[in-house]
């Protein structure tokens, strides 16, 4: 049986204990100073197939945030090379034969499978967007090719013509619908 005092000594002593951990910091300590950046340093934020924290052709953007200057890069995750034969691997020659890296095919194949899944006659009813881009309205692709409604190749071909015109680079790209929701 329980004394009458115990579950108020209790909850007291639980009470005074959350008072003091929460009142310190954690990084005062040693060991948090010798492991966090110096004030200004970048610090990379994201992860890559759960393999920890690898960036490249990454675009900045800097957060202030408890007397540490951040920099988020907003880049996609790391994908393998695509199967011969696939739209992915249509995009990656296409990719590549524009002098652009691994990090912008990565931003690209990101990009669209938020957008189409890569899905060549992917339609999206409320916008009448199509395709693999979605080009909005979709007959614009028709100026890479007659055959823009069912050939992944021109679609492909429109969509990076589009990107290098707009955003520069699927990672310009990709940013924009990171920060926007859109592209």
């Amino acid at each position: 049986m329980r004394s009458r005092w115990s579950l108020p000594s209790f909850a007291t002593a639980v009470t005074f204990a959350f008072l003091i951990v929460s009142s310190l910091s954690p990084l005062e300590s040693a060991e948090a100073r010798a492991l966090a950046p110096a004030p200004g340093a970048p610090v990379a934020v994201g992860e890559i197939s759960g393999q920890g924290y690898v960036f490249t052709d990454a675009v900045n953007t800097p957060v202030e945030r408890d007397g540490f200057s951040v920099t988020h890069f907003s880049t996609a995750p790391a994908v393998a090379r695509p199967d011969p034969g696939t739209a992915k691997a249509i995009a990656y020659d296409q990719v590549t034969a524009r002098g652009w890296g691994q990090s912008e095919y990565q931003c690209l194949v990101a990009l669209w499978e938020r957008e189409s899944n890569w899905n060549v006659s992917a339609a999206n009813p409320t916008s009448g967007a199509y395709g693999i881009p979605q080009s909005l309205p979709g007959d614009r692709m028709a100026s890479a090719g007659a055959d823009w409604r069912t050939n992944p190749a021109t679609q492909i071909t429109w969509g990076l013509e589009y990107i290098a015109g707009r955003y520069g680079t699927p990672c310009g790209a990709w940013q924009h619908s990171e920060a926007k929701g859109w592209y």
